[in-house]
This record gives structure tokens, sequence and C-alpha cells, in this order.
């Protein structure tokens, strides 16, 4: 089942990428910070950051809280898909941005959150999540954020296993 998830995600991502290259208007009433999230990320994690939590992390009410440590934060962008994305760090930075602080949609707060600058986010990128065990990191990360910050269980959902 994973394995068509990720394909139908591909494929949403692809079919996305190539309307963009043929010049395809954007979708009518998007800025250019959520119709890049709609082609690079909305295909999996929902429009709405809504997906199926056992198969793609749901964004809307959790993603925030990774927010609360530096590991966490970095986790975000280190993401292979997240990192290696096509677009500008200072357009990754805003589309950040919009995950944690509107997609969220939480009315929890993390103490001590700022934005993620362009700078920030070409730091992180240089060190991509590639060659190391997202499900065992991902755990790690997850298990800090519940016991540390309060963080929802249902960070737990998800497994990559």
């Amino acid at each position: 089942m994973r394995a068509v998830v990720v394909s139908l995600c591909l494929a949403l991502t692809l079919s996305f990428g190539l309307a963009a290259i043929a010049g395809e208007q954007r979708a009518t009433g998007l800025n250019e910070v959520q119709s890049t999230y709609l082609q690079y990320c909305g295909g999996c994690h929902g429009i709405q950051g809504i997906s199926a939590p056992h198969e793609v992390p749901n964004l809307r009410g959790q993603v925030r809280s990774f927010l609360c440590t530096p590991a966490g934060r970095a986790y975000l962008v280190r993401l292979p898909n997240v990192a290696l994305a096509p677009i500008s760090d200072a357009l990754l930075a805003e589309v950040m941005n919009f995950v944690v602080f509107d997609l969220d949609g939480s009315s929890s707060t993390v103490p001590d959150t700022t934005s993620y600058t362009a700078a920030e986010v070409a730091r992180l990128r240089q060190r991509p999540l590639t060659d190391t065990g997202l499900a065992d990191y991902r755990e790690r990360i997850v298990t800090e954020l519940i016991d540390r910050c309060g963080a929802p269980a249902s960070l737990r959902a998800y497994s990559v296993r």
C-alpha cells in the first residue's frame, strides 16, 4: 500500500511540475507560496495539510511542534523532498513558514519560535537527510518533542517502518 501511495505522490508531483514547465496558469486565488506548497507538497500531505496519517504525516495540528527543538526544526528542512526541492532558498523558507505557521492551523504555541530565513534554509539544505535511516531518526525527534515539549502523541501515528 505504501508503495502505491508513494507512486501516486510522485506522479502528482511530476504532473504538477510538467504543468508549471508548460506555463499553465497557477490555481486561481493562490499566491506563489500556496501554489508552491500545492505543487510540491499538497499531493501527498493534502491541500489543507491533512493526509492519511499512517501513510504520510499529517501537517495540520502537528507540524509546528517540530519547531520546539533545534533538531526538530532542522529535521523539517533536511527531509529529502524538502531539501532537494528545485526552488530557491528564499521561496522554500516562505513555504516552510506557511506550513508551520498557517497550514498547521493549531492554536498551540511553541515558545521562542522564529520564522525560517533564506540563510537558515540554505545552511540546512546543504545536509539533506539522505544518508540516515529516516524511520529511526524521526522516531528520536518525535520522542524528544513529546517528552520535552508536550507535542501531541499523534506525531507517532506515522511510521515509515
